[in-house]
């Protein structure tokens, strides 16, 4: 108790350094937390985005499927089993048939992918019901905003495409865009067109075929489906989680260098007051504490500014992080640039385990480092401590 009053009387004495030092490390704390809850956010909004618009519960694939690899796609298609047919007539699975073909916007070329998708459908979130609105003349097609406006294309208009089918014929028609959707996948958007699946299976001669299934979120297929490789979503969200650990990495960079400055800041106080205070560890020895009492009286003086720092990031921190955790941060399209699938806000998430433990580490650091410059005090002769003049 009394190493406690004397540390806080010695905080007090400190004055305007002890509160520039503590609301350094305070600002360094909050920006560690915003950075953590901003990379979580990002994480999990990309990933739920992405499964809701494109990989459901888990796909299956053709083994000659790499959506990387355009030039195996002609080959990577077949028909439904029986067994698959009765997931698809129970809601539980829905066929995606993807083709490489041609589109002529206002008479430009420009290669694209067919995704043929079943208008009733209700797994993932694309708005196939559109597709029943066809005006019965030319191929009803969706495509995303991004796609629009790089073909400079408005809902209604009617554009040429272009496809060569299974049995090497090529043919053309007219193809009509029944609705935009506003995604922020952009591998359902950019280079896409979405058509009735058995209208796209028509075009190609390709009856009952399919490139990839997409399985509901709570449904798990019963055996291995022969002729189909199963991708969970531990697979198919592994580009999520290396995009978000390589900004994660510049992010602990900055944090590591933030709170490398604000330490050194308390380093320099701490070191400065051994040397300075002399006299007074001295006469404190003198009255009967032991050298290392002393130091775990300086070292205390320490541990107080990640305490202050700590109420200190509490007080606006708190508020600031809820805040931005229910409006969340406004980017506009710069996530497109980037090719994140976050939309045009993210939202940070926060947890209680991993900000106590970034609170809990920060501390021991500032404790260790308050530690560091008291040693030098267990080296100290009382007498020559006494000798210094103030």
């Amino acid at each position: 108790m009394i190493n406690l009053k004397l540390a806080w009387r010695n905080i007090r004495g400190a004055g305007i350094r002890a509160i520039l030092n503590s609301l350094v490390l305070s600002l360094v704390i909050v920006i560690i937390i915003w950075m953590q809850g901003l990379y979580d956010g990002m994480s999990e909004q990309m990933s739920r985005a992405m499964i809701d618009m494109e990989l459901g519960g888990g796909q299956l694939w053709h083994p000659a499927y790499d959506p990387y690899n355009p030039m195996e796609l002609p080959d990577a298609h077949q028909p439904l089993s029986d067994k698959l047919k009765k997931y698809v007539a129970e809601g539980k699975i829905t066929p995606i048939l993807v083709v490489q073909g041609t589109m002529y916007p206002h008479g430009r070329m420009q290669a694209i992918f067919f995704r043929g998708i079943d208008p009733s459908q209700d797994i993932i979130q694309v708005p196939s019901r559109h597709l029943d609105n066809g005006d019965g003349y030319s191929i009803p097609v969706i495509i995303g905003k991004r796609m629009a406006e790089n073909s400079n294309l408005k809902e209604g208009e009617t554009f040429t495409i272009q496809w060569r089918n299974a049995e090497g014929v090529y043919d053309a028609a007219d193809a009509k865009v029944i609705h935009i959707m506003d995604t922020p996948v952009s591998t359902v958007d950019i280079g896409q067109v979405w058509m009735p699946l058995n209208q796209l299976q028509s075009m190609m001669a390709l009856p009952d075929a399919a490139t990839l299934i997409i399985s509901k979120a709570d449904f798990e297929f019963s055996g291995e489906i022969i002729g189909w490789d199963f991708k969970p979503l531990s697979f198919l969200l592994k580009e999520v989680e290396a995009l978000v650990k390589s900004k994660q990495g510049g992010g602990m960079l900055m944090s590591i260098v933030l709170l490398f400055l604000a330490l050194i800041a308390i380093f320099d106080t701490q070191l400065l007051a051994v040397f300075r205070r002399k006299r007074e560890i001295g006469m404190l020895i003198a009255m009967g504490m032991t050298p290392r009492q002393v130091g775990r009286l300086f070292t205390l003086e320490g541990s107080l500014y990640g305490i202050i720092a700590i109420a200190m990031s509490a007080i606006y921190g708190i508020p600031l992080m809820i805040w931005t955790q229910v409006n969340g941060l406004y980017f506009g399209d710069m996530m497109d640039d980037f090719g994140m699938a976050l939309g045009n806000t993210l939202y940070p998430i926060y947890t209680v385990s991993k900000t106590l433990a970034i609170v809990i580490t920060i501390f021991l650091i500032v404790l260790f480092v308050s530690y560091y410059p008291a040693r030098k005090i267990a080296k100290m002769n009382p007498t020559d401590a006494l000798r210094t003049s103030t």
